[in-house]
C-alpha cells in the first residue's frame, strides 16, 4: 500500500509499504477514506525528529472502512464506517475504568515513561503506524473505533478522531462559568472548535486571537471576537483591558511548544535537532525547552482565580514557569492528551442532528489526494494558501 513516511527533517515522502493485517484477536484493518494533517504532525515535521526513524508511517485523524476485524471484535464488522481515535486504548484496565484514556496502562509506553501508545507519533508512543496510509492496522478494536453513520461527508465525522475531543475537553477544563468570558489563544484547527465549542456550552464571550488573516476570518464567521496579536505590543495587557480591567475567566492554549515569538526556545529547539539522534534524545529528555510566549501569556491575561487549560502539545523538562505569578493569583492549570472516548458520546447528538452548530464542514480549508502529502505538509507549515485544515484523500 501506499503511504506517508517520515525520512528527515522536514522530509516526508509517500512510499509503498507493507500491507497491515491481523496480528491480535482484538486487531481491524481499516481502509481509509480521509485522514488529516494535525497540528502536532508539524511537531514531527520540525522538533521531535530525534524520536522517529526513516520509514515511519504518520498520521493520526483517520477514518474509513472496516476490511477485517481480529477473532476477539465482536462490536464491528466488515463494510461497518468508523472514525478511529489517536490514543490507543484498550477500554477495560484501572485508567480505562476511569475514563482516562490517554493514561491506558495496556498500552502505556513504560520504556519512555509516557502514557498510552498513539498511532504515528515516534518512539516516544509505541512506534505505531499512522492513518496517513491506505488502510490501517487498529489495536484494541474492541473499543476505540467509533461507528458513524453511512451518510454524510467525511468531514462531518472525521475530526472526532482527535480535534474535535480535544478541544472540547479544552473547553471542559477550562470550566468557563456561565455568563463568563473565555479566551482561546491560536485559532488553528483546534483553536477554532475550541471557541466554537465554548459559545455553544455557555460562554457569554468568547475572544480568539491570532495573527494569521485567514484564521481570524474564520472564527468571526462562527461569531467569536477577535484579536490580531501581531497589532499589540502587549497582549496579556489588551485582554485583561477588554475584560472589565480583570481578564478572561478562562484562557485555553492552543498552540504549544512552537509558538511565535519565542527566539530562545526556538534557538534551543533548533540546537538540539542539529545533535545526533541519541545526543537530542538525551538533551530533550533532561534539557527540553518549549517556546512558551503564548502559554505565559495566557497565565498573565486570566483573571485571578482563573482558569488555564492546555491543548497544545509541550514537551519541556525545564521550561521556567512564573509561579510566583501563579501562585498569588491563584491560577488554576488543568492539561493533558484529549480521552478521546471519554467525551465522544457527548458529541454525536451535535454531528448527527440536521444541522452542524459546531461548523465542522467549515473548518477544512484543502482536500488534496495523499500522494500530495508532502507539498500539503510544507503548506500547512508556512500557512501558505489560506491553508487552516488539510484533509487527505488515500
Amino acid at each position: 500500500m501506499k503511504a506517508l513516511t517520515w525520512q528527515g527533517k522536514r522530509d516526508v515522502r509517500v512510499e509503498e509499504v507493507p500491507d497491515p493485517r491481523i496480528e491480535e484477536p482484538t486487531d481491524a484493518v481499516v481502509r481509509i477514506t480521509s485522514t488529516a494533517i494535525c497540528g502536532s504532525d508539524l511537531h514531527l515535521y520540525e522538533v521531535l525528529g530525534p524520536y522517529l526513524k526513516p520509514g515511519d508511517v504518520l498520521g493520526h485523524e483517520p477514518m474509513g472502512i472496516v476490511e477485517e476485524v481480529g477473532s476477539g471484535v465482536t462490536r464491528l464488522k466488515p463494510g461497518d464506517r468508523v472514525v478511529v481515535p489517536f490514543n490507543i486504548s484498550c477500554g477495560s484496565c484501572w485508567m480505562c475504568d476511569r475514563k482516562l484514556y490517554a493514561q491506558c496502562e495496556t498500552t502505556q509506553v513504560t520504556s519512555e515513561g509516557k502514557g498510552a501508545a498513539l498511532f504515528g507519533y515516534t518512539s516516544l508512543y509505541g512506534s505505531v503506524p499512522g492513518g496517513q496510509a491506505e488502510y490501517l492496522r487498529v489495536p484494541h478494536a474492541q473499543f476505540g473505533p467509533i461507528k458513524v453513520p453511512e451518510t454524510g461527508p467525511d468531514e462531518r465525522w472525521l475530526y472526532l478522531s482527535d480535534i474535535l475531543p480535544t478541544a472540547w475537553q479544552a473547553v471542559r477544563y477550562a470550566d468557563t462559568p456561565p455568563g463568563g468570558t473565555l479566551a482561546v489563544f491560536g485559532l488553528g484547527p483546534v483553536g477554532q472548535l475550541s471557541a466554537r465549542i465554548g459559545r455553544h456550552l455557555g460562554a457569554d464571550r468568547v475572544i480568539g486571537l491570532d495573527l494569521v488573516p485567514e484564521r481570524l476570518e474564520m472564527a468571526r464567521r462562527h461569531g467569536i471576537e477577535t484579536l490580531d496579536v501581531s497589532r499589540l505590543d502587549n497582549v496579556p495587557g489588551a485582554l485583561i483591558d477588554l475584560v472589565d480591567g480583570r481578564g478572561p475567566d478562562a484562557v485555553i492554549d492552543a498552540v504549544g511548544m512552537e509558538a511565535h515569538g519565542s527566539t530562545s526556545g526556538r534557538l534551543a529547539q533548533a540546537a538540539a535537532g542539529m545533535l545526533p539522534d541519541k545526543l537530542a534524545r538525551t538533551m530533550t529528555d533532561r534539557a527540553g525547552v518549549d517556546r512558551l510566549t503564548v502559554l505565559h501569556a495566557a497565565l498573565k491575561a486570566v483573571r485571578r482565580g482563573g482558569t488555564v487549560s492546555i491543548s497544545g502539545v509541550y514537551g519541556g523538562e525545564v521550561d521556567p514557569m512564573p509561579l510566583m505569578e501563579m501562585f498569588d493569583r491563584g491560577v488554576q492549570v488543568r492539561m493533558g492528551q484529549c480521552h478521546v472516548r471519554r467525551w465522544t458520546d457527548e458529541i454525536m447528538p451535535l454531528l448527527s442532528g440536521d444541522g452542524d452548530p459546531l461548523g465542522v464542514e467549515d473548518l477544512r480549508t484543502h482536500r488534496v489526494p495523499l500522494a500530495q502529502a508532502a507539498q500539503a505538509y510544507q503548506m500547512f507549515q508556512k500557512k501558505e494558501d489560506g491553508c487552516v485544515k488539510v484533509v487527505l484523500a488515500p
